[in-house]
């Protein structure tokens, strides 16, 4: 089965930025993302690129977050500029198995472990 291991994440103040990483050992996959997840809040859409560098974007992190990734290293990458306190969550990494890049959760097959990133003002 897939493994997927994120790191990056800290802590910030507002206007600064981090780059998270993300890691899948394993099979190969097609779509690798990240959502994120709030205190009290459920988890969140925020970003997701096929292995053609197709890509999509929650609009709430549309113009400072970018996701890339290299094929080779079956690695994905979520650069964060511009963080804002409403950025605070803990944010997992995901990969999808087959085709397709999709905003909802359950259409991802492994999942990593978390990191969290704190966003201060």
């Amino acid at each position: 089965q897939v493994q997927l291991v994120e790191s990056g994440g800290g802590l910030v103040q507002a206007g600064g930025s981090l780059r998270l990483s993300c890691a899948a050992s394993g099979y190969s996959v097609d779509t690798m993302g990240w959502f994120r997840q709030a205190p009290g809040k459920e988890r969140e859409f925020v970003a997701a690129i096929s292995w053609s560098d197709r890509s999509r974007y929650s609009d709430s992190v549309k113009g400072r977050f970018t996701i890339s990734r290299d094929n080779a290293k079956n690695t994905v990458y979520l650069q964060m500029n511009s963080l804002k306190p409403e950025d605070t969550a803990v944010y997992y990494c995901t990969a999808r198995d087959t085709i397709g890049v999709f905003t909802q959760s359950r259409e991802y097959d492994y999942w990593g472990q978390g990191t969290q990133v704190t966003v201060s003002s």
